[in-house]
């Protein structure tokens, strides 16, 4: 299919958003193959605007929570009406529209992304239940979206990816977002009052590890069934945040955000360009 040139300014803008909020996922993505890249792209800069109605730019803006809503909900619906229509003036909605419409990215998996962003703004404090619907939209569901492009990206017709593929994804979104809740805390309580994992002594931070430690470990188990130009990537992703559990298993402190040296990210992907498998906590 050719890409016109609205397309491909699209497409770079979406980029740019990967590189601006997150090296580890922009080294991740570099990985990819030229394939899968531009896509996987497009899904993260749509999940971080998103995210900026919610949790930064829009508050720094100083909009009132139910302008914030409004937003939120204008944004989603401007991302269902691309799907549908092949366009958006939004560049970024834009060029998601061209990855879930290749890929076969629709609103079952859009709109339970939205509900959770929309669950920000209303809630400050998670069970486990509500933790559970939490991160299913606001992180299952966005690696279910990934996994779409990395089956599907080039096919002229989308097929569904197998029921292994699904629960690695789903599973290795998961464990990323719990680290994050975990090496965050500080942060989440202090700037935005928000509690996302209800940890009540050393005894409940170490059940979280452990879920993580597990969830990390079904998805290294998926990950070598990934088509071959998205494996290295999701290694190296995966690499990332086992280490990042790792550290947080040694490092308690609420008021130091735990981080990756760059020296041994580069290792990490090194590895993963090797070839060697996911790393395994229960190996």
């Amino acid at each position: 299919m050719t890409t016109s040139l609205y397309d491909r300014c699209a497409q770079d803008a979406a980029a740019s958003v990967i590189v601006a909020y997150s090296t580890s996922f922009a080294l991740a993505s570099r990985l990819l193959g030229p394939r899968v890249r531009t896509h996987v792209r497009s899904v993260y800069a749509l999940v971080r605007v998103a995210d900026e109605i919610v949790d930064g730019a829009a508050d720094e803006a100083l909009v009132p929570a139910p302008t914030q809503r409004l937003l939120l909900d204008e944004f989603e619906a401007e991302t269902l009406t691309a799907i549908a229509r092949g366009f958006s003036t939004n560049l970024i909605v834009h060029a998601f529209a061209l990855a879930a419409r290749e890929c076969g990215i629709d609103g079952e998996l859009v709109r339970p992304f939205f509900a959770s962003m929309r669950t920000d703004l209303t809630r400050t404090e998670h069970d486990a239940q509500s933790h559970d619907a939490y991160v299913y939209g606001s992180a299952e569901v966005v690696g279910l979206m990934c996994l779409q492009v990395f089956v599907n990206a080039g096919r002229a017709v989308p097929e569904t990816p197998s029921p292994e593929l699904v629960e690695g994804a789903r599973r290795l979104a998961a464990a990323f977002q719990d680290v994050n809740f975990l090496r965050d805390r500080a942060d989440d309580r202090g700037r935005l009052g928000r509690d996302y994992l209800g940890i009540d002594g050393e005894a409940s931070r170490a059940a979280v590890l452990a879920r993580i430690d597990h969830d990390l470990d079904v998805a290294a188990l998926a990950i070598p069934a990934l088509p071959a130009d998205c494996r290295r990537a999701v290694t190296t992703a995966h690499g990332l945040f086992a280490e990042l559990a790792h550290r947080l298993h040694d490092d308690d402190r609420d008021d130091v955000r735990v981080s990756v040296p760059t020296a041994v990210k580069a290792t990490i992907a090194a590895k993963a360009i090797a070839g060697l498998p996911p790393r395994r906590t229960d190996a």
